[in-house]
């Protein structure tokens, strides 16, 4: 362990200097070589370097004004002696948009956004150090990089910077950056895991051989075992236990010294103090031969613990684990049909594959990209993507997703999305951002857990000035057992395992959690407010009726339609276009489109001014008077959709949604758990109400433009209410941004999944149902979790306290409470619970 860095010595020449220890690195703590006379006036004191590198490193922070980054930090990072060089070398490529495929996202006409795996990370100094410089890059819009993952998004404008700069302006402080690779990120995991295996390995074998040598002195009769023998075991013992508690619990003295050189108190620190004094108190006995030793149950302790947190990697592991997996199931390779009706084909890396490409995808292998099917019949698997359990029929005209398995026949299919386009990257996108994420809950239990430490210590030291008064001979290991009992890590995991087990759990039934605070919210949810058109619905408009209100006809009246709306991304846009049917090869060329939020849209055609949409807005244009064809039309729960120009009114339509299947269950759920539901719509007041009488929804609105949803939303709120905001479309972005918390169907527009905390990636409200039952549950162990942990503590301090535990039974006392706490949490995780059982079998398929 390195002396604080404001300790270094200054560098002298001398011969009494040269018999000193070589003074230190202010920048990565190394020994500075002789004849080495480096230095960076930091904070206007000259310090000294041990490399070029380090100096331009240090240079490059003092002239960016990042030197607070020299306060805060709690560990040396690594030297850039060797890496810089490497490092700066060839970056050029990254700029190569053929390089940037597989991991630059584009979000705008000219802002691109990318993932990437940052080296070097040492603290959270080090994150704040990043996150700063590279934000003060001309061009850079957004940087959020993630202490857990190592993982950064950046987001810059093209035009001002490229992406080489970026990782330029990364090297110049010290780091790498390359962009994302989930088998780098596997291979880093498996490195961890490997060495907390062999720092358990190590306390485990060291434990069985003291326990060995303790047995004989525990069960041996006063005054039987003679002081040679004696001696002889403590001996054995103490060589024994060196390696467990110089390296096993290496990593809690290392961060308990970097807390109290930050002049805080971490969780490591009581658990250094504990085995530290034990193990002093225990070697100076042996020394003496005088008083009690303790090697048995510092073995015990540190096995007992490193075996807790071994665990407790694991799933925090298993979790980000989903992510991986996620971004490993597209192939690399693909069968391209380069002249598609023949049949040949050619194998092509998947990032080769463009837009209009024909891929064969044969039976057993996965979808290299988003497509449609253009030839065959078959079913899909896309478990792993929106957590739908039973294979998809998928035929000719059929979406098929990149990364599902096609299961039974061979299929020729037309690809659509490729890249940072396609929906498993937009998953894997929402997925980081929710990583990326702390929920204001877990804040306030780290902020909780670190004032316990800190009284934790208060009580342990007035215990020992107690106990030496009371029983000089009990008042270390009382102190050691105070200190070891205690489990501030119970109360941090509390919370961040329950919602991280929630979140898996959530999608796997298909429930995609994007933000950090989404699950503890729709938990706390009091009103739940639904959007109708493709939420409540199916979102698939059908065309049952054109009725002409001048020259026309009907088929004419639908090609003009459709010209309009072909540019618009509402299911009425879509249903219009699904009934001009083959007219939509030859439609009329389009000028000046506008589109209207929530009333329609408009544009020219021949010279005239033409609109289609809501019949007010229609009639802004087409004259005053409403056609008397709509009167009553909204009466059959069928929605009026009006066509018009400046020369008057040219025809009506009718559209039909059908109602989804699974809905009036959810409403019915809902309702019955004392929840409020809402329907908000903007279409006319009769297709509302019946679709509003289908589901039993009392609160129904129709006819509102989204700044009068939005309104609602805020009326709701300022009563008290907890909204959830479930939608799909352009319309609904404004109000699934206002509500607490919100969710997109995964079927809607881009817009609305960005705004959304959580995307229904199956599009199926029983998988929201699930979800809703899910939250509430995870709310439950939070609070059983947290009711646990403050329990034990409250129990087990004062027995420590009172001489009742013994440093052996603490240390087993606070592995459990940590263990406890994390398998109580993964119990979301069992598929198969009772409670969601009980809701698929009598609710989610009773409609």
């Amino acid at each position: 362990m390195s002396v604080p860095i404001d300790a270094v010595p200054p560098i002298r020449s001398d011969a009494k200097a040269r018999s000193r220890p070589a003074p230190s690195c202010y920048h990565c703590g190394l020994p500075i070589p002789a004849r080495v006379d480096l230095s960076v006036a930091i904070e206007g004191v000259p310090r000294p370097m041990c490399c070029a590198g380090c100096q331009a490193v240090a240079q490059a922070i003092v002239d960016n004004r990042l030197t607070e980054y020299y306060r805060h930090r709690d560990a040396l990072p690594e030297s850039p002696r060797e890496a810089m060089p490497e490092a700066l070398r060839d970056l050029g490529l990254f700029d190569h948009p053929d390089f940037q495929k597989s991991f630059v996202k584009p979000v705008g006409e000219y802002e691109r956004e990318a993932t990437l795996i940052l080296e070097g990370i040492t603290c959270s100094a080090c994150i704040w150090l990043n996150e700063e410089h590279v934000a003060k890059q001309p061009g850079v819009t957004a940087v959020d990089i993630n202490y857990a993952t190592r993982r950064a998004r950046v987001r810059w404008d093209e035009r001002r910077i490229k992406l080489s700069a970026i990782l330029a302006a990364v090297s110049a402080i010290g780091y790498r950056a390359y962009p994302y690779d989930a088998g780098r990120s596997e291979q880093l995991a498996q490195q961890e895991r490997r060495a907390a295996l062999r720092r358990l390995f190590v306390a485990g074998f060291g434990m069985m051989q003291v326990m060995m040598y303790a047995v004989p002195a525990y069960i041996a009769d006063a005054g039987t075992m003679t002081a040679d023998i004696e001696s002889l075991l403590r001996w054995a013992s103490l060589l024994l236990t060196l390696p467990v508690v110089g390296y096993s619990a290496a990593p809690f003295f290392r961060n308990a010294w970097r807390d109290v050189r930050l002049r805080r108190v971490g969780m490591d620190v009581p658990v250094a103090l504990g085995v530290g004094s034990a193990f002093a108190a225990s070697v100076w006995a042996t020394l003496t031969a005088s008083g009690e030793v303790y090697f048995d149950s510092v073995a015990m302790f540190v096995f007992f613990l490193l075996g807790g947190r071994f665990l407790e990697m694991v799933a925090r592991q298993k979790a980000v684990r989903g992510v991986e997996a996620l971004a490993r199931a597209l192939p690399a390779f693909a069968e391209r049909m380069g002249h598609y009706p023949s049949r040949e084909t050619e194998r092509v890396a998947v990032s080769s594959l463009a837009r209009g490409d024909v891929v064969l995808v044969k039976a057993g292998e996965i979808f290299p990209a988003d497509g449609i099917v253009v030839e065959g019949r078959t079913s899909a698997d896309e478990a792993m993507l929106t957590g739908e359990s039973k294979p998809v029929e998928k035929m000719h005209g059929a979406d098929v997703i990149g990364g599902s398995v096609n299961r039974t026949s061979p299929v020729v299919v037309r690809v659509t999305q490729v890249g940072n386009g396609s929906r498993i990257s937009a998953i894997l996108h929402l997925m980081e951002r929710a990583q990326s994420e702390k929920p204001r809950v877990v804040e306030l239990a780290d902020r909780v857990a670190t004032y316990f430490v800190a009284v934790l210590l208060v009580l342990a030291i007035t215990t020992a000035a107690v106990w030496s008064v009371l029983d000089h001979s009990r008042a270390l290991w009382v102190f050691v057992s105070v200190l070891v009992v205690s489990c501030p890590c119970a109360l941090s995991l509390a919370t961040p395992a329950a919602l991280t087990a929630a979140t898996g759990a959530m999608s796997g039934h298909g429930l995609l959690a994007t933000r950090g605070h989404a699950i503890e919210t729709l938990a706390r949810a009091t009103h739940f407010v639904f959007d109708k058109t493709g939420t409540l619905t199916y979102g698939r408009m059908h065309v049952t009726q054109t009725i002409c209100l001048g020259p026309c006809e009907a088929e004419a009246a639908l090609r003009t339609a459709a010209a309009l709306e072909q540019y618009s991304e509402h299911a009425i846009g879509a249903g219009l276009c699904e009934a001009a049917g083959d007219a939509m090869a030859d439609l009329p060329d389009v000028s000046a489109v506008r589109t209207f939020v929530g009333r329609g849209i408009e544009g020219t055609i021949g010279g005239i001014r033409y609109r289609v949409g809501r019949i007010e807005f229609v009639k802004e244009i087409a004259g005053s008077q409403r056609p008397l064809s709509a009167e009553g039309t909204d009466d059959e729960g069928q929605s009026p959709v009006a066509l018009g120009s400046d020369l008057g009114w040219v025809a009506l339509f009718k559209l039909h949604d059908q109602v989804r299947r699974e809905a009036k269950a959810l409403i019915d759920t809902l309702l019955r758990e004392g929840r409020k539901v809402s329907i908000l719509s903007g279409d006319a007041p009769g297709a509302v109400a019946a679709v509003a009488q289908i589901l039993g929804v009392a609160d129904a609105r129709a006819g509102l433009s989204p700044e009068e949803k939005h309104a609602y939303l805020l009326n709701l709120q300022r009563q008290g209410a907890v909204v959830a905001m479930i939608g799909d479309g352009v319309n609904d972005a404004p109000v699934l941004a206002q509500a607490q918390v919100s969710v997109a169907m995964g079927g809607g527009t881009d817009l609305a999944r960005t705004q959304g905390d959580f995307v229904l990636l199956s599009g199926n409200l029983s998988d929201l149902g699930r979800g809703v039952d899910l939250s509430r549950r995870a709310a439950s162990i939070i609070r059983q979790n947290l009711v646990w942990a403050f329990a034990y503590n409250i129990v087990a301090i004062p027995a420590a306290m009172a001489g009742w535990i013994t440093p052996w039974m603490a240390g087993i006392g606070m592995s459990a409470s940590s263990l406890i706490v994390v398998l109580n949490a993964l119990r979301l995780q069992r598929r198969n619970s009772p409670s969601l059982s009980g809701l698929r079998d009598n609710h989610w398929d009773a409609v």
